[in-house]
């Protein structure tokens, strides 16, 4: 049996628990959101357009056919981590539809996923509509907040 100094155990529990509150801290919670924010650009004109999507609805950008499946954000408090599950089908010249991208973009990272196609690119920029958006609106519609005091200004005479 091989005796292990006191020393070098008292570094092991230490290691152990550090590394036990880095993973609790890693699995910060997902706030889900109703909207997906992407950027589109048209290649031709060189515009760039700010398209919104609904969870579970299409929206069209020139050829192509964007589905938002899920779009989550982290809290203000955490590391800004923005991510969609996205599906793109592309209409062809005889109308028939084709798929060119399903999976999942990251807005921190937009060349990492982004749909390139050769007329246009999307990628993500931002979500909208989580928990905490919806409750701090339902607040401030039902007059929660207390009215501000403005603050009267002093003269000061001058001799």
């Amino acid at each position: 049996m091989v005796k292990v100094p006191k020393l070098q155990s008292v570094a092991v529990i230490a290691a152990i628990s550090i590394g036990l509150l880095w993973v609790a801290s890693a699995s910060a919670e997902r706030i889900p959101n109703k909207t997906a924010v992407f950027a589109a650009l048209d290649k031709v004109t060189a515009r760039i357009s700010k398209l919104e999507v609904p969870l579970d609805q299409t929206v069209q950008f020139g050829a192509l056919k964007l589905t938002a499946r899920s779009c989550f954000t982290r809290p203000p408090t955490e590391a800004p981590k923005t991510t969609a599950f996205v599906e793109v089908q592309e209409i062809k010249l005889d109308g028939t539809e084709q798929q060119i991208f399903n999976g999942w973009m990251f807005a921190q990272s937009p060349g990492l996923h982004a749909v390139e196609h050769p007329v246009f690119d999307v990628w993500l920029t931002d979500c909208q509509g989580g928990d905490e958006v919806a409750a701090s609106a339902e607040g401030e519609q039902q007059g929660d907040e207390q009215p501000v005091k403005k603050k009267k200004k002093r003269r000061v005479k001058r001799q």
